[in-house]
This record gives structure tokens, C-alpha cells and sequence, in this order.
């Protein structure tokens, strides 16, 4: 096998990975209400349409990085203070929508990149300093970033109305 063939049957299992995740998070909020979706029933502030609303935002970030760097992810300034809640004008239907598109857009971007491509990281406490990720590195993030996210999801739809993901 190529090494094309090699890196874009990688890319495949890497996207089938990732889209599981987004879909075990897409279907615990199936069937939610707006106002159920702006809850925060744990002790968490966490919300569910806010967990979608993050991890659109952080996959955007991180595929800005893939592309670009820390230049080019720390481009578009984040809104921390909203990123986690679902806001009064937001509906779980719009949020979905914009988190297909963001899907979508990883996709294709991926797609033309090397996964092998690498960045310095962000000078973060949170990052070993002189650190750099690869764009395989980053796609991993953002399944493990995903499938997080979607647990804590599972726990907040359960404790709203008893329905599980799984189980």
C-alpha cells in the first residue's frame, strides 16, 4: 500500500472516530426543548446546548491551528464567558446546524493537509513549553475533547428526564 493510500486510510478511521463522537453527543440532546437545553441540573454550570455550542468552538480552534498554528487559532477571539451557556437568542436546533457545518468544514480541511504537519503549541501554562502538535495530534484532541464532553453530556440529559445514550 502507498503511503498515500497508508495516510488516507488513516484519515478515514480518524473521521469515523471523530463522527461517532459528535453523533453519541448529537443524540443525547435528540428530542430536548430549548429551555431543557439551556438547563444546568448538576453541580456543574454545564449545560447541554452549552456542551454543543464547545465543542463546535473548540474543533473550529483546534482545525485553525491544523491549518495555521497558534497564530492562526488565537485569530478569532474566544468568548470564555459565554463558550459553555446557551444563550437566550440560541436554539438547540441552530446550534446543531452550525455544529454540522463545523463537521463538515473539518472534513474537507483535513483532507487537504498532511497529518504529519506540525505546529509550535499556544504558550499556555496548560502546554510543555516549546511543545508542537502534529495534525494527527490535533484530531486525536478533538475526539478525546469530543467523547468527553459527550459523557458529561450523558449525565445532564439523564439527570433532566432519565434518558441515557447507552445502557
Amino acid at each position: 500500500m502507498s503511503t498515500t493510500a497508508i495516510a488516507s486510510s488513516e484519515l478515514t478511521d480518524l473521521l469515523a472516530v471523530l463522527a461517532r463522537a459528535r453523533g453519541f453527543l448529537r443524540h443525547t440532546v435528540r428530542g430536548l426543548t430549548d429551555e431543557q437545553a439551556r438547563l444546568t441540573p448538576t453541580a456543574s454550570q454545564l449545560s447541554l446546548g452549552g456542551l454543543v455550542k464547545h465543542v463546535r468552538t473548540v474543533e473550529e480552534g483546534w482545525l485553525r491551528f491544523a491549518v495555521g498554528g497558534a497564530e492562526l487559532m488565537e485569530s478569532v477571539e474566544a468568548d470564555w464567558e459565554n463558550g459553555f451557556r446557551m444563550l437566550p437568542h440560541e436554539t438547540l436546533d441552530g446550534l446543531l446546524a452550525d455544529y454540522a457545518e463545523t463537521a463538515a468544514a473539518t472534513e474537507r480541511t483535513l483532507a487537504g493537509l498532511d497529518l504529519d504537519t506540525a505546529h509550535p503549541l499556544p504558550v499556555a501554562p496548560w502546554f510543555e513549553a516549546g511543545a508542537s502538535w502534529s495534525v494527527r495530534t490535533v484530531v486525536l484532541h478533538v475526539i478525546a475533547e469530543t467523547s468527553q464532553h459527550s459523557g458529561h453530556a450523558d449525565i445532564i440529559r439523564e439527570t433532566i428526564d432519565g434518558q441515557k445514550t447507552m445502557g
